[in-house]
């Protein structure tokens, strides 16, 4: 739930609320019962709970490529790879 920004018209008193989206805004101040205003941009945020999205849902493990059994250059002459150790 987003958290509102409130303004009061007459007694300057500023403070928030968390209310949901389809919540009426509030009208009266909770200091003077007098008209409120809310303000703008102070409505939305994003709040990152947990280890992180990016590590635990959308990360690929690395991929390892199948060791052959055989090395491929072994017919140019390879001498540097595991298969000839």
């Amino acid at each position: 739930m987003p958290t509102y920004e409130y303004e009061c018209l007459s007694c300057a008193h500023r403070f928030e609320v968390v209310q949901k989206m389809t919540e009426a805004p509030l009208k009266s101040c909770p200091k003077c019962k007098k008209k409120l205003r809310r303000l703008i941009g102070s409505g939305s945020g994003i709040i990152f709970k947990g280890s992180g999205f990016y590590a635990t849902d959308y990360k690929k493990s690395p991929s390892k490529a199948p060791v052959p059994e055989t090395c491929p250059k072994s017919k140019d002459g390879c001498a540097s790879c595991k298969h000839h150790q």
